[in-house]
């Protein structure tokens, strides 16, 4: 059967399944907003992008999916297969060199393996079947460090990080279509996308920036700055001066406090419920860059955690839980002061932090489908952490060397727009 029509049937079936409200008819399911992308799925409620990935909302698409945690190990080149009731590693799956994410695709069949290869030319994506488990063959890619797709679901979306480019190539076979490049984005590498379905706006990590791309035109509308003191002007025209500068210097509007001169490592980023705001972790500013997607600009700076890097809405899309890596280090060491931090959406203010007992270093997953758990890989402990949402407790599964983006599947949700399983 080929992509599209099973892309009709699902969206029949998607009409009678059982997470439909009565209240919900099919035009309001299936009829797109008239400022929406052509061919991407509506948004039924527009105070709330996340609707559709709330507990019980799973997809027939993903109906015989495996339950699955799929975590790849960038150093051994590998992909330790947990089983969530058990919490046993019950495979270990050979991939390619410098696994970096597991995506799963924009209609819920295939779970796609970054291998980014880094400093080499041997890129390439590894198919996962989440029906059995197994591995398909790898599809040579230069440069895949991260993977989204269009929200139309017509291309995805490569990120070349090495390259400052993003390739756009066909879903399936992965032929290169066309590239938009982004010079002023060093370092590019996480995403999210507009609630219409036009803009996407990318991390810049060694740019200390992010950038807004216009995909219908398939062009860099704007790239920013982000600051923790983007509500000083002094502060930042001092930042700005050349020469050589301490990492901490006094701050001349408030004596006997210190400015960090270091920039800014912008990590993942999240939209907010209603689309208006996007949410940026910095790992080196230890919190988020609070910035209006429209206009532009920085509005905020959120304080959470050392090494705040990965960010996942709660299933009932009030909460944002924030990973804080627990370093400001790209090559961090084991055992860390890593935790993670809640923010309330509505108020952006730290609910509660949870600690990882003996210290851990919580880098990079998603929420299980019930809401109940939030599953992080220990990127310099070589283990995965199941956090409990209502409590913060932590159970430790030991995995293979230096995990990344592990993805926790099935997950609710409709459609996939990539990384981890940013679903909608």
């Amino acid at each position: 059967m080929n992509f599209k029509k099973s892309l009709v049937i699902a969206a029949v079936i998607v009409t009678l399944a059982p997470f439909v409200s009565p209240e919900r008819t099919l035009a309001q399911t299936r009829q797109p907003n008239a400022a929406d992308v052509p061919g991407m799925p509506s948004v039924p409620d527009r105070s709330n992008l996340y609707s559709e990935t709330a507990v019980g909302r799973l997809s027939p698409a993903v109906v015989g999916a495996l339950e699955r945690v799929y975590v790849p190990n960038r150093s051994a080149n590998t992909v330790s297969v947990i089983d969530p009731r058990t919490l046993k590693v019950v495979n270990t799956l050979k991939v390619g060199v410098d696994p970096q994410h597991i995506v799963p695709s924009w209609d819920l069949q295939t779970l796609w393996v970054a291998n980014n290869a880094e400093g080499r030319t041997d890129g390439s994506l590894t198919p996962i079947n989440p029906r059995t488990g197994k591995t398909g063959t790898s599809i040579p890619v230069d440069d895949p460090y991260n993977l989204y797709w269009s929200p139309d679901g017509r291309y995805a979306i490569v990120v070349a990080e090495a390259f400052k480019r993003l390739d756009f190539r066909d879903p399936q076979s992965m032929k290169l279509e066309f590239s938009i490049e982004t010079p002023a984005c060093a370092g590019i590498n996480h995403a999210d996308f507009s609630m219409d379905g036009r803009y996407a706006v990318f991390t810049c990590e060694f740019g200390g920036a992010i950038t807004k791309i216009d995909l219908a035109n398939r062009r860099v509308i704007a790239t920013i700055r982000l600051s923790a003191y983007f509500d000083r002007p002094e502060v930042l025209a001092l930042l700005a001066k050349p020469g050589k500068k301490p990492k901490q210097m006094a701050d001349p509007g408030r004596p006997g406090a210190t400015l960090s001169t270091t920039q800014g490592m912008p990590q993942d980023i999240r939209i907010s419920p209603d689309g208006k705001t996007l949410f940026i972790a910095d790992m080196v500013a230890g919190g988020l860059h609070v910035v209006d997607l429209e206009p532009f600009r920085q509005t905020g700076f959120i304080t959470t955690g050392t090494g705040a890097h990965g960010l996942y809405p709660s299933r009932d899309g009030k909460s944002l839980y924030v990973a804080n890596r627990g370093t400001t280090k790209i090559r961090g060491s084991a055992g860390g002061k890593g935790s993670v931090s809640v923010v309330d959406f509505a108020t952006r203010v730290v609910q509660t932090t949870w600690t990882v007992p003996g210290g851990g270093s919580p880098d990079m997953g998603n929420v299980s489908a019930d809401g109940k758990f939030l599953w992080l890989s220990g990127r310099y402990d070589n283990e995965v952490y199941r956090f409990d949402t209502s409590s913060g407790a932590v159970d430790k599964i030991s995995v293979g060397r230096e995990p990344h983006g592990l993805t926790v599947w099935p997950q609710p949700g409709r459609y996939s727009l990539g990384h981890t399983g940013n679903m909608r």
